[in-house]
């Protein structure tokens, strides 16, 4: 190029210095100046060259279009290692000893009707499904909440799709749902359980009635409940994001979501190669926000906060009643 040109690649250097972005240390630079805008002023510095030039000189200078890639996560807590050795450990013990261990979350809410579904799938040449020009919530029929239970042992999944609000009652009734429909079989000696869920959501370290309803399902199930959060901002090593939900967006990828059948269907069919099994139902419950717990309905759990960030990691318990069957 210099050969041909000579100066040329020094001056667009120069011109792609002034807009260049990206890691500093990286043997790949991106730009956001177009090679016709380029070109042109390139022609200004006495270089007669077109785009399709500058954008073959760029591929040699190892530049490329480049889309945002979602990898910051912001500051990291100081203990986030530590919490996820912490969490790893509880999940081998639990393991080791046949008891469950749930990882547990929302899936972003979904609106019900002919809407647009990101992604392609096949069908017949010209048959395109016919979807509406605008994503308003009004226009819909309503709106999915999934809230999956993920079977890190067996790889089996169950997924509660509600219908009102994403609150800390439906994401413990949901965990309740899949213990009838798969726990109680699967684990018929269980004697405890390990939920890992994220820190924020239905399921927050912070939610005082999430704990409220996790000792009313404790009581239930006469056994004990350790539940161990992800440090803020890690949402996505949560287990259950990469081995279920990601599956299901891709099952259903271009596909409208014209009804609450239709999601429990697509859901309720999500496979993989790993084997993978998923069972979905909808709950047609209506769960009310902004339920609130007073002090001494705290002070009456028997909530145990382990020694190592007892905010993330604690134990609610049952009370001691012995020859009483399990839920």
């Amino acid at each position: 190029m210099e050969d041909a040109a000579p100066g040329l690649e020094k001056d667009l250097v120069r011109i792609l210095e002034e807009t260049t972005a990206g890691d500093p240390m990286s043997h790949l630079k991106w730009t956001n100046k177009s090679t016709r805008t380029m070109a042109e002023e390139l022609g200004r510095r006495g270089h007669d060259v077109s785009h399709v030039t500058v954008a073959r000189c760029l591929h040699g200078m190892d530049y490329s279009l480049q889309a945002n890639v979602k990898t910051l996560e912001g500051a990291q807590h100081p203990d986030r290692d530590r919490q996820f050795r912490y969490i790893n450990a509880q999940v081998s013990a639990f393991m080791g000893s046949g008891d469950p261990v749930l990882s547990v979350d929302t899936k972003k809410k979904e609106l019900v009707g002919a809407f647009a579904n990101k992604g392609r799938r096949w069908r017949k040449g010209g048959t395109p499904d016919r979807v509406l020009v605008h994503d308003f919530p009004t226009t819909a029929d309503g709106k999915a909440i999934p809230y999956g239970s993920y079977d890190v042992a067996r790889d089996e999944a169950f997924v509660n799709v509600g219908i009102t609000h994403d609150t800390a009652e439906f994401a413990v009734e949901s965990i309740r749902r899949w213990w009838r429909m798969l726990g109680k079989k699967a684990y018929p000696k269980a004697r405890r359980l390990l939920i890992c869920a994220d820190a924020g959501g239905s399921n927050g370290n912070r939610l005082r009635l999430w704990k409220v309803e996790l000792q009313r399902f404790s009581d239930q199930l006469r056994i004990p409940i350790t539940v161990c959060h992800y440090p803020p901002g890690t949402s996505k090593w949560n287990k259950i994001e990469h081995r279920l939900f990601s599956f299901v967006s891709m099952n259903w990828k271009g596909r409208p979501l014209v009804s609450y059948e239709a999601i429990v269907n697509l859901i309720g069919n999500t496979r993989t190669k790993t084997g993978l099994k998923v069972k979905a139902m909808l709950d047609v419950k209506r769960y009310e926000k902004g339920q609130k717990i007073a002090d001494d309905q705290m002070e009456a759990l028997r909530l145990k906060r382990h020694a190592f960030h007892g905010d993330w990691n604690y134990t609610v318990a049952p009370p001691v009643v012995r020859g009483r069957k399990r839920a």
